[in-house]
């Protein structure tokens, strides 16, 4: 099993989700987060006053899948988060040794 966290764009929140569960996956837990990258924040204008937004606002999503998942979850998650601008996010992924469901008690893929 792997976990998969994508950083995205807010606005395309929406159509990631969409398009992942247009291919059958379903299941991902959404945090609002901040940071930067290689974006390193950006200026803003505010009454007149100009200051530095250093942390810019995005999305994680994190998705447990099985391996045979992983390739369609990530070109997914690509192909619908993309804007080829700079701030798009990234994607990161992980092993998972494991996974149980509270309510059953299932484990391993059973449990997703």
């Amino acid at each position: 099993m792997k976990k998969v966290e994508a950083v995205i764009r807010h606005f395309k929140l929406e159509d990631v989700k969409n398009a992942l569960t247009e291919q059958g996956i379903h299941g991902m837990t959404i945090t609002e987060v901040r940071g930067f990258g290689r974006q390193k924040g950006h200026k803003e204008t505010y009454r007149g006053t100009e200051y530095t937004v250093d942390f810019v606002p995005k999305v994680k999503m994190e998705i447990v899948c099985a391996d045979s998942q992983l390739s369609l979850t990530v070109d997914t998650i690509l192909k619908a988060a993309q804007t080829g601008q700079i701030g798009d996010g990234k994607i990161f992924v992980t092993d998972l040794k494991d996974v149980i469901r509270i309510r059953t008690g299932e484990i391993g893929e059973d449990a997703l």
